[in-house]
């Protein structure tokens, strides 16, 4: 009892409380926002929500109106930031341009030991991680993108910060580059046992890199927890929209029993969800993700609670997946299958189609 009592008070490994900062055009409101050692965080929002004046607050850059920022129990809200122990890479490297790679990578380690022979060991080390020990005599100007990338990375991983801050490093990067790069900083960052916070507007970032989640909107966290509940669990509309469920409607609790909710999201079409409520005549907002949803040619034999009919309205190709939206009683409906799908279901616009989706599948957010 004493352990588990223990544990439910022990401090984070990073907390940022009611967080406050103006810069005018910029700005923080009330953030916070928690980390544990070792954690990956994927920050993501739409441009000009604050996640960069974010990170650069917590690395020192910014002093904030109200708030408090504590990393490993400390209070380091007022510290410089050479005083932090963090470390930040943005996208354009900043690397310096009269030094080679061996000399940028070790910049920082030689302000903090003397012994060459253990400088050299760390910085070969660090370079072989993350393939470019090859590169160690190149100047930067003579390095690719992804390579002058791999040099900060390297650079910031090496002196083994308390926290590492990454604001859009691999936006500058083609796809490829971008994949190869994500691999390697992976495994470098759990090599070296390291705490991360990563701005992205790359989604493929959150589903590859990160354990946490957080989404931001005009200064404000608007949720932030493990990736899949935040993803498939939205509780603000606006995350809801931004993460990609597509169907999000408004509804009224209308009824429900044995642990289903009956939510009424049109006038005479209810779904059932299996998020509660006691309250009848609640107004929700209803989300439904589009990869939820299942299409078929005939209604659908099985427990699925929610079984629809409606006529095809859109079919759009989107790399390798289908958009098909249907309407359903003058309410629109999208779900998305792979080009294999759409043609053994023969699916085109204007025919009809059954949809299904399970009501665990269906969340509903308070109407705030």
């Amino acid at each position: 009892m004493l352990i588990r009592i223990w544990r439910e008070f022990e401090a984070m490994f990073l907390e940022v409380n009611n967080l406050s900062v103006d810069l005018g055009q910029f700005h923080l409101i009330d953030v916070n926002l928690g980390l544990e050692k070792e954690d990956y965080m994927v920050i993501i929002g739409p441009t000009g929500s604050g996640k960069s004046v974010l990170l650069e607050t917590i690395a020192g850059f910014y002093r904030p109106q109200s708030g408090r920022i504590f990393l490993e129990g400390k209070d380091i809200t007022h510290l410089t930031p050479e005083k932090r122990g963090i470390s930040i890479i943005y996208q354009d490297y900043v690397l310096f341009p009269h030094m080679n790679v061996f000399e940028n990578i070790a910049y920082g380690l030689k302000k903090r030991i003397e012994d060459k022979e253990v400088i050299e060991s760390s910085v070969v080390d660090a370079a072989k991680r993350l393939k470019i020990d090859h590169l160690l005599d190149r100047n930067p100007e003579t390095l690719s993108g992804g390579e002058k990338q791999r040099t900060a990375i390297a650079r910031s991983l090496i002196v083994e910060p308390n926290l590492l801050l990454m604001d859009e490093p691999f936006s500058a990067l083609d796809v490829n580059t971008h994949t190869y790069l994500t691999d390697l900083l992976k495994k470098a960052v759990s090599d070296y046992q390291t705490t991360c916070i990563h701005v992205s507007h790359n989604f493929n970032d959150v589903w590859s890199l990160a354990e946490q989640v957080a989404v931001m909107r005009d200064g404000e966290i608007l949720q932030q927890g493990v990736v899949a509940d935040v993803f498939s669990k939205p509780r603000h509309d606006f995350v809801a929209d931004f993460v990609g469920v597509r169907n999000i409607f408004q509804g009224e609790v209308v009824g429900g029993s044995k642990g289903i909710t009956d939510v009424e999201i049109d006038k005479n079409l209810i779904l059932h969800s299996s998020d509660t409520y006691n309250t009848d005549f609640k107004e929700v907002i209803v989300v439904i993700r589009p990869e939820n949803i299942i299409f078929s040619n005939q209604p659908f034999v099985s427990s699925i609670r929610n079984q629809l009919k409606g006529i095809v309205t859109e079919v759009v190709l989107i790399g390798p997946t289908v958009w098909v939206e249907v309407d359903v009683h003058g309410t629109s409906f999208k779900g998305i299958i792979t080009p294999s799908s759409l043609d053994m279901l023969g699916i085109k616009k204007g025919n009809e189609i059954y949809l299904s989706f399970k009501s665990v599948n269906v969340k509903l957010i308070d109407n705030d």
